[in-house]
């Protein structure tokens, strides 16, 4: 049989790019991920070699210097991406949340400006919604802009910034009242400002701190930080889009991107665990025989295969819903809710298959099982991807007594 998670319907293009990606992630990632992941260290050389590919530019329009694919085509990429260290596609992904948003919402002096150097990697993009005390409620978000004369001065802090010190231009989603009486619903006066910085840590513009890394459980190498605007000055003309109150609706238009690149994300992470698993099973003996050879053993195979199967179509149905212009968030939710939770499944069975060995930093299982958790809030928890499921589902059969 061929490789699990082959996708139908691709074009010799898509095959190529492919085929691409999976030799470099066999060849320049896989053998050096479990090392650069216990130092906590920036993959330099392999961003520098994402680069060379002009993966930066996978999804920006040939117009602006990228390649101009489309969602599918990156959401694969992802896909073997994280299969080799799934701290690598999280570089990306944030750099392409910001370059989708710019592409749909930017104003075209934006677009011209921003778009050319992200296609070439030589600007990085990070996204933030988050702060410390609200989670997954953006309603909440208490970050506020105030205009004054040609600018808007920011004040507030963010959290869980990924690239936060690497990235070079930041969306930030604040609340700005200016225009929406009080009383506005809360996600009519938000606001994203593209907020241009130095990359590094401590004070990278004047009134705006990268503190270092926040040290993680797993997800490491990639840095994530958090962000703190101390009467922070942002050109008027750095608003997306050129308009105020528009930010939240930009910022979920993203998150639906982001939604499909955490669904790739564990169907890569999973698709790797079951390599390592069923690898395993045929070189481990116990009585006698192939640990592969013991039904149970079997049992655990066939249902991560399976797991593994139904992730990736998930994933790709919600691409390829995206890419026709359709609402995606029932699609999108689905398929990161699966995907996530299928991959600690995944990775949790070749876990158990490694027996003791899995505890062992010497095995790359150990790695992945530190780092599949981070998919189950990732881009939105399991509940809050429940909720949207469940609300849109009942817009699609409401009963009508």
């Amino acid at each position: 049989m061929a490789r699990l998670a082959q996708t139908a319907g691709l074009t010799d293009v898509q095959r190529e790019i492919l085929s691409t990606v999976r030799d470099f992630v066999d060849k320049e990632i896989i053998p050096v991920a479990t090392g650069l992941e216990h130092r906590d260290e920036y993959p330099q050389q392999i961003v520098d070699g994402l680069k060379e590919l002009g993966l930066f530019g996978l999804m920006i329009p040939e117009e602006y210097g990228g390649l101009g694919e489309s969602l599918l085509t990156y959401a694969l990429c992802v896909e073997e991406i994280a299969r080799g260290w799934m701290s690598v596609s999280g570089i990306i992904n944030t750099h392409f949340i910001v370059a989708y948003m710019l592409k749909q919402h930017g104003t075209r002096e934006q677009k011209d400006h921003f778009l050319p150097r992200m296609a070439a990697g030589d600007i990085r993009g990070a996204f933030s919604m988050s702060e410390p005390a609200l989670g997954s409620d953006v309603s909440a978000i208490s970050s506020k802009a105030v205009k004054d004369g040609d600018a808007y001065v920011l004040n507030g802090q963010k959290m869980w910034l990924t690239n936060g010190g690497t990235s070079s231009l930041v969306a930030v989603l604040v609340r700005s009242d200016e225009g929406h009486p009080e009383g506005t619903a809360p996600h009519k006066s938000m606001t994203t400002f593209l907020v241009e910085k130095e990359p590094g840590f401590g004070e990278v513009r004047p009134g705006l701190t990268i503190p270092g890394k926040i040290d993680k459980m797993g997800y490491k190498g990639v840095d994530t930080t958090e962000l703190i605007m101390d009467g922070l000055r942002v050109p008027a003309d750095r608003v997306l889009g050129g308009v105020t109150g528009r930010g939240f609706y930009q910022m979920m238009d993203g998150v639906e991107v982001g939604r499909v690149n955490v669904a790739a994300r564990g169907c890569g992470v999973a698709q790797r665990a079951f390599e390592l698993g069923v690898r395993y099973a045929q070189q481990r003996h116990t009585f006698g025989k192939q640990i592969a050879q013991h039904q149970a053993i079997q049992f655990k195979l066939a249902e991560m295969a399976t797991k593994v199967e139904a992730a990736h179509a998930m994933m790709v149905n919600a691409a390829r819903k995206k890419d026709s212009g359709e609402r995606n968030d029932l699609e999108a939710g689905m398929a990161k809710y699966l995907a996530s939770e299928y991959c600690k499944e995944v990775v949790e069975d070749a876990f158990r298959i490694h027996g003791g060995y899995g505890f062992s930093k010497e095995y790359e299982i150990e790695r992945l099982y530190r780092e599949a958790p981070m998919l189950l809030i990732g881009e939105g928890t399991a509940e809050i991807q429940k909720m949207i499921i469940g609300r849109r589902l009942l817009e699609e059969y409401r009963f009508q007594g």
